[in-house]
C-alpha cells in the first residue's frame, strides 16, 4: 500500500501504530527521534511520515520544518496539543494533516487514505501550463509559483493548491464541500482545516476576514477569489 515512516519515542505507542499499519498492508519502519527521522528520509523513500511532536531529542514542530526542507513527503502530525494557534503554526510550517491524540485506528486509517489519495492524484496529473490571472495576482501551475503585484508569494504545498484551485475558477463560488473533496482529496470532514489554510492565505495576499480583498467567504455557501474592486492588488 504505502511506505510509512513512523516518527514516536513512547514506545507502546509506537508498537502500536506499527503493527496497525503492518495490518493495513503498508511497509512500516520506525524511529523515536527526529535525527534518526532525518536520516531515514534521507536515504530511504517514503509516502508518508507520522510524526509525534514530543520527541526527546526535537520538538516536532522543528523537525517538520527540517523534514520540509529536505523532502515533500506528505507528514501527518501525531500530537496531543489541541491549541489552535499551535495547529495553524503546523499547518503553516507544511503539516498535510494532524491528529490529536488520543485517536482511533479508524480515524487514522481515514486520514491516512485521505492524504496518500491527495500526494498520489498531485503526482500522477501534470498541472495545466495556463498561468492563471487573477487582478494583480498570477498563479503558474506547472511551476507551482504565485506572485501578487510582481512578488513572489511564500506558500505552502497546500495553500498552494487552494489559491490554484479558486484562481481557476474565479468569481466562482466553490462550496467547502468541493473545496474539501477537490484540494484535500476528503469526502468529509469539518471546516477548521479550510478556515485555516484561509487564514494564512489571506495574510500573505494582505487582507483579512472582515477587510477582504481576493478572497470572499459567503456563510454557509462557500468561497471565492475575485479580483479587488478597486482593480488594485492589496499590500
Amino acid at each position: 500500500m504505502a511506505r510509512v515512516l513512523v516518527v514516536e519515542d513512547d514506545q507502546f505507542v509506537r508498537s502500536a501504530l506499527i503493527r496497525h499499519l503492518t495490518d493495513a498492508a503498508h511497509t512500516v519502519r520506525s524511529v523515536g527521534t527526529a535525527l534518526e527521522a532525518l536520516r531515514e528520509v534521507a536515504h530511504f523513500r517514503f509516502d508518508l511520515v507520522i510524526l509525534d511532536l514530543g520527541l526527546p531529542d526535537l520538538d516536532g514542530s522543528e523537525a517538520l520544518k527540517m523534514l520540509r526542507g529536505i523532502t515533500d513527503v506528505a507528514v501527518i502530525i501525531a500530537t496531543a496539543r489541541d491549541d489552535e494557534t499551535e495547529i495553524v503554526r503546523l499547518l503553516n510550517a507544511g503539516a498535510d494533516d494532524y491528529l490529536t491524540k488520543p485517536f482511533s485506528v479508524e480515524h487514522l486509517s481515514a486520514r491516512i487514505a485521505a492524504v496518500l489519495r491527495r500526494a498520489r492524484a498531485g503526482g500522477g496529473e501534470a498541472p495545466s501550463s495556463s498561468v492563471l490571472r487573477v487582478g494583480g495576482l498570477t498563479v503558474d501551475p506547472l511551476r507551482r509559483q504565485a506572485e501578487l503585484d510582481g512578488v513572489r508569494l511564500d506558500l505552502t504545498r497546500r495553500e498552494f493548491d487552494l489559491l490554484a484551485f479558486l484562481a481557476a475558477r474565479p468569481g466562482v463560488v466553490v462550496p467547502r464541500k468541493e473545496l474539501l473533496v477537490e484540494v484535500w482529496q476528503q469526502s468529509y470532514g469539518d471546516d477548521q482545516t479550510i478556515d485555516v489554510h484561509l487564514s494564512w492565505l489571506r495574510r500573505k495576499l494582505g487582507e483579512t476576514a472582515a477587510r477582504p480583498r481576493y478572497l470572499h467567504t459567503l456563510r454557509g455557501v462557500g468561497v471565492k477569489l475575485e479580483p479587488p474592486s478597486d482593480g488594485q492588488a492589496p499590500r
